[in-house]
């Protein structure tokens, strides 16, 4: 099992192995019993499969008066009980001899599940010898905090938690890198292929598809919050998002992986765009977002042809070109990609989608107001200034270009300008010498940096007065749909494209490439507007 997806090649087909559906699971982490029991309601109606009830969150608990509480019948959904103690990241600080009585009570009172740790499962079996019920399924979970052991680590881990036992076998770790996740999927299928049940999950941000994928590769359960803020681990999604975001109900063996590529990439819409275009058309697929540190060995890990296709952005859109076997022209020209497609042979294929949606965005919101003749590109002639010298910054500038406008770039770094200017023939600027640049009225503006993305909200790379000198201003930044830049740019009169239209139209173009299919337009439209 020695590399990534080897492993995902590996997932067996349905039919060789019975597959139980993976449970989704909400942490109830209430502070008061009856508060905890009205969160567990609320995850059944949500959808839910089974509620785990943190007992070591509860202030002042006292087994025998609140278990009564929590685990009377009927109850709205199957109980997992979990006493954490403070060593293995939870809250409980007192000894082990009553928290084990509080475990065996919950196990008496019809608990479905109980969760030990395994540096007391040894001791806690001693003690429930013989007085376990049948109908209660024993988790014995490892928590690591601080990273993800080698597949061999984690396949002794699992040999060894199996040897306590235990019905269902735990493991959580943490992601250094997103090709941590890789081995933890290695270890689900080699589970899978012995029917061992186990809930591995990888915890932080770069562990997150851990959480999503799990159905793909047989985990037995993964955990989504009633809502942001009540997590019980790093980084879990909410259940809402698992089942409505990321259709994990249909996820299985035979979904093929998409996703965003970038860093950061928790604020990118793509996921809700993309993952209900491919409901919509039936196609087989879920998209998540992969918070990758290198490019190279993210690409080389998830290998399997499983891992279809990805959609790159910052800061990977420069890398990408280097990363893929082939490159169409347009993208190689502009130095940028913004979709990877993997081929049946493996090789992987780079496109630019920003490059067409920018411009004609920006062509449209021109002839909205302005009407031309659809034969000539109402950018000819005009001057053209592109602020940011990145991936982005490379496809306006290209395409600017292309379309018969006169590039100018600017960029904070004058370095970085000057380079992007001499590779396509453009003057450059830095960002403090276009505050006093005006040669002459009724310039074009298009902003490709992140400066103005949220939380950054209040920033902007280019003064109020400074706009005054443009009759066209565009925004690649579309979290918020509203810059400052462009609100500015608007009461100075001059016409704004939001960002929003060129998300939606390299979006429509990646989905293209992905599915093989016309893109959903008017849907991709609504959804971008309704949710974005």
């Amino acid at each position: 099992m020695a590399t990534a997806m080897a492993a995902s090649a590996l997932v067996p087909p349905a039919a060789a192995v019975t597959r139980q559906r993976t449970l989704l699971c909400v942490p109830a982490t209430a502070r008061a019993p009856r508060e905890m029991a009205a969160e567990v309601a609320a995850a059944a109606a949500l959808g839910a499969d089974v509620a785990e009830l943190r007992l070591d969150r509860l202030s002042g608990f006292a087994p025998s008066r609140d278990l009564p509480v929590l685990l009377a019948g009927p109850r709205p959904l199957p109980a997992l009980v979990t006493y954490r103690p403070k060593w293995e990241g939870g809250e409980y600080e007192g000894d082990d001899e009553p928290r084990f009585e509080a475990l065996m009570l919950a196990m008496e009172l019809g608990a479905e599940y109980v969760d030990i740790e395994l540096k007391v499962a040894d001791k806690f079996m001693k003690l429930i010898s013989g007085k376990k019920p049948e109908t209660c399924k024993l988790i014995v979970s490892s928590h690591n905090y601080e990273n993800t052991p080698s597949a061999e680590e984690l396949g002794n881990l699992v040999a060894q938690i199996q040897a306590t036992g235990a019905d269902i076998v735990k493991i959580a770790t943490t992601a250094t890198e997103i090709i941590d996740v890789a081995r933890m999927f290695q270890i689900l299928v080699h589970c899978q292929e012995k029917q061992v049940p186990i809930i591995g999950l990888v915890m932080n941000d770069r562990g997150f598809i851990s959480r999503v994928l799990c159905p793909k590769f047989g985990g037995y359960l993964t955990f989504g919050t009633l809502e942001k803020g009540k997590e019980s681990a790093p980084a879990q999604p909410t259940i809402a998002d698992l089942i409505n975001v990321y259709n994990i109900r249909q996820i299985g063996p035979d979904t093929k992986v998409f996703g965003i590529i970038g860093k950061p990439v928790g604020h990118s819409k793509s996921p809700i765009l993309h993952n209900e275009a491919f409901r919509s058309v039936g196609f087989n697929a879920v998209y998540v977002p992969f918070l990758v540190d290198d490019l190279a060995n993210f690409l080389t890990t998830y290998s399997s042809p499983d891992f279809a296709g990805f959609s790159c952005t910052i800061p990977h859109k420069e890398a990408a070109v280097r990363c893929c076997d082939e490159v169409d022209p347009i993208a190689r020209d502009i130095g940028a990609v913004n979709t990877i497609i993997r081929k049946s042979d493996g090789k992987l294929v780079g496109y630019n989608t920003d490059y067409v949606g920018a411009i004609s965005a920006i062509e449209d919101g021109i002839r909205a107001l302005q009407p031309t003749e659809t034969t000539t590109s109402p950018l000819a002639g005009r001057l053209f200034v592109v602020i940011g010298a990145g991936g982005a910054g490379k496809a306006l500038a290209y395409g600017a270009k292309e379309k018969g406008a006169r590039v100018v770039i600017a960029n904070r770094t004058f370095a970085r300008a000057q380079e992007l200017g001499n590779l396509i023939g453009a003057p450059a600027l830095s960002l403090a010498e276009l505050e006093n640049y005006h040669p002459e009225e009724g310039m074009i503006l298009a902003n490709t940096t992140a400066i103005g993305m949220h939380p950054n909200v209040n920033e902007t790379p280019l003064s109020k007065q400074a706009l005054k000198s443009y009759a066209v201003v565009f925004d690649a930044v579309y979290t918020p749909k509203d810059t400052r830049l462009l609100r500015e740019a608007a009461e100075c009169g001059a016409t704004v494209v939001s960002g929003l239209e060129m998300f939606i139209r390299q979006a429509m173009g990646q989905f293209e490439h992905f599915t093989g299919m016309p893109a959903p337009d008017s849907l991709m439209r609504d959804i971008v507007l309704a949710k974005i």
